[in-house]
């Protein structure tokens, strides 16, 4: 089913919340930070330095995990229970902490956790968590979808064994049967706020008591029954985690609460706008500072669609982003207002209350931020701002008013045009396909498109009986996205760096935004550059054209070379699946002046 979100009411909610966390006295919370590493070493992502038992040489690309059900034993023997408490750690995020509040002072012997879920957290409706909640699945991404249940640690990297090529591997530690319960002693005396430093080593989850070998036992676990790669994890991971020491908390207030930014020149009256998406959904984090009413969406949806916002007056945003083609543009390359070719394939526009960076390479945190760049661009709209905000400021009429009613001022700046354009993309959403009304059981697939379904949402895994195409990896969730960059096996062409040109660093070269597949049978051609014009080119490449390199992604590293071994008629099949994620509201929902 659908449902709408009244975001007006929605994000007083959640700054009352914040108000009131803020309130809380501090002066008894207990941080736990953990460290990942190997042998002593904090992680070095990417660098293949590690060696295996075996002598397998490999690197670490991600360390993701959830950690749950938090105790404190007490000098005389007794446990402090904090059920509730859920954290999410992730290496590359520099997520390392979890704050238990409150701990009464004296003498603490042990601290516990589980390092996964309760069978009752696991299975639990995950769509129902708050956006910024550990256990939500749009900011984890450990959420197994359609297969139930949170992925409890992630471990990916590269592989390099003596005589073979580079490989990839990815062991996914889930299932309510493989939840691990941690404790480490600590023997300490609390004195108002303290922080425990813990050291997590992935060394000893790899290699003892009980050792791994990429050649010897697989590259891959997803955990099912009789696993023995998961099976070796469970029994090393108790002993994984060792207290570094014991330190005082000086600044325990929150500076992201302290910080929260008020709603941006509201207008006197307004109507909230009704959010829409699916029952399946994930809470996505709207704006704090930019509620969506419906003024303000309006206004957006009008400087969209309007010409006015580029050098000649000649291209609006929607050329580049046509809602006919799921607001992409059908060209390899966008072509600008003056005729010059851009770097990269134009994106769709949808669904982007879930995404946390913008542009192929990540370079904008925020839509706001975004949606400036392509006005000013010289190869796109090349529009200067203030001549921009002049051009507006003079259509009497038709803008001062809209800015009144959506900002309680008739003054025009850049910032609320950028400010009106991110309601406007905010509001566009889609999850309404045929996959969607399958998956609610009002609609069936054909024989052809369930099987592309199972391939979809099936691994890559010989050793284990499994044959599937292994896509949920990277396009999983009800979203069909990740948050994250991958570089998908293609030859890199006309020095497109990818996401390394943002952070500068070498491991990220060839890494490109994963996006989603909904509407995918829309937005052709694909990838960054445009280079496949068809979905049959892009499971052909998959299946037998990635190219390896030091940066590629684990989960297509780990399979033979060229990709996922499919039969023509799987290919096919993968394709009538995917092609069932067309939305078919016309225009995503949104009226074309």
């Amino acid at each position: 089913m659908l449902r709408s979100l009244l975001h007006g009411r929605w994000i007083v909610a959640a700054l009352l919340t914040a108000w009131l966390m803020h309130g809380r006295a501090r002066g008894e919370s207990l941080e736990v930070r953990i460290t990942p590493g190997v042998s002593g070493e904090t992680v070095q992502r990417g660098s293949l330095r590690y060696r295996t038992g075996a002598g397998e040489a490999f690197s670490i690309t991600r360390v993701s995990y959830l950690l749950s059900d938090f105790g404190i034993q007490r000098q005389d023997g007794t446990w402090q229970e904090l059920p509730k408490t859920a954290a999410w750690m992730d290496a590359e995020l520099g997520r390392n902490s979890v704050r238990l509040d409150p701990v009464a002072d004296g003498a603490i012997r042990s601290l516990r956790f589980r390092l996964g879920l309760s069978p009752e957290v696991n299975r639990a409706d995950p769509a129902t968590h708050p956006a910024k909640h550990p256990l939500n699945p749009n900011l984890n991404g450990l959420h197994w979808s359609w297969q139930g249940g949170y992925i409890f640690l992630a471990l990916e990297g590269l592989t390099r064994s003596p005589g073979s090529p580079l490989g990839g591997w990815s062991y996914h530690l889930a299932r309510d049967t493989n939840s691990v319960w941690i404790t480490i002693p600590v023997n300490t005396e609390l004195r108002g706020a303290a922080i425990l430093d813990l050291d997590f080593d992935l060394g000893i989850v790899l290699n003892a008591p009980r050792p791994l070998s990429f050649v010897r036992d697989g590259t891959s676990t997803h955990s099912r029954d009789g696993d023995p790669i998961s099976a070796a994890l469970v029994h090393n991971l108790p002993g994984a985690f060792r207290l570094r020491g014991v330190r005082s908390n000086p600044g325990t207030n929150d500076p992201a609460i302290r910080s929260r930014p008020k709603p941006y020149s509201m207008p006197g009256t307004f109507t909230p706008f009704p959010f829409q998406l699916s029952d399946t959904f994930p809470m996505p984090e709207l704006p704090a500072d930019n509620p969506l009413i419906a003024e303000r969406v309006e206004l957006g949806r009008r400087l969209f669609f309007d010409r006015t916002l580029s050098v000649n007056d000649r291209q609006p945003c929607s050329q580049c982003h046509s809602p006919a083609l799921a607001f992409s543009d059908g060209r390899p390359l966008s072509m600008g207002t003056e005729g010059k070719l851009g770097r990269r394939n134009s994106m769709p526009l949808f669904n982007l209350a879930w995404k946390r960076e913008f542009f192929w390479d990540g370079r904008a945190k925020r839509l706001r931020d975004q949606v400036l760049q392509p006005i000013q661009d010289p190869l796109e709209m090349h529009q200067g701002l203030p001549e921009l905000v002049e051009k507006l400021s003079k259509d009497a009429r038709n803008y001062p008013p809209r800015f009144e009613a959506a900002f309680g001022s008739r003054e025009i700046t850049a910032e609320k045009l950028a400010l009106a354009l991110e309601a406007y993309l905010l509001s566009l959403t889609s999850c309404d396909s045929k996959a969607d009304q399958v998956f609610r059981g009002t609609e069936h697939f054909t024989a052809e498109e369930q099987r592309g379904f199972e391939l979809f949402s099936t691994e890559y895994d010989p050793r284990r009986g499994q044959y599937g195409a292994d896509c949920f990896h990277c396009h999983g969730g009800p979203l069909f996205l990740s948050q994250s960059f991958g570089n998908n096996g293609l030859k890199l062409l006309n020095g497109d760096r990818g996401r390394a040109e943002v952070t500068g660093k070498d491991y990220d070269v060839g890494k490109f935004a994963v996006p989603s597949l909904r509407n995918v049978a829309l937005t052709a051609p694909y990838m960054h550059d445009g280079r496949f014009a068809t979905l049959e080119e892009v499971v052909r490449h998959y299946a037998s054209g990635i190219t390896r390199s030091a940066t590629l992604d684990p989960n297509l590293a780990k399979h033979p070379d060229g990709g996922v071994p499919l039969s023509e008629a799987d290919q096919r099949a993968l394709v009538a699946f995917l092609r069932t994620l067309t939305d078919p509201r016309p225009n995503l929902g949104t009226e074309v002046p």
